[in-house]
């Protein structure tokens, strides 16, 4: 299961999404740290298969973030991101999408 929370902002639509347990965990790897213990609001939303979490990401997202592996898989089988572009930080995937305004 994936928690997907959404964040609606003035540019649009903020995703988040973090594989279920994951959540309450602090992930570091040298300087990289993503701490899902203390942010867990902002991922915990609807827990949802991995199925309803791919059919929910529509076009208006501004901003995307999602860590594990679960929800990194989806965004790769949906075209929104590349294999190559996917960082690790303790076996564990995690992205970060954003839409830039110029």
């Amino acid at each position: 299961m994936i928690y997907l929370n959404r964040h609606d902002t003035e540019k649009g639509e903020i995703v988040a999404m973090c594989d279920e347990e994951l959540i309450g965990k602090v992930l570091k790897q040298g300087k990289l740290e993503i701490d899902l213990k203390n942010y867990a609001s902002f991922y915990k939303g609807s827990l949802v298969s991995e199925e309803d979490a791919a059919r929910q990401l529509g076009s208006s997202i501004f901003s995307l973030n999602a860590v594990g592996n679960k929800s990194v898989k989806i965004l790769v089988q949906k075209g929104l991101v590349k294999a190559g572009e996917v960082r690790k930080v303790r076996g564990v995937s995690f992205v970060q999408i954003y839409s830039v305004d110029r």
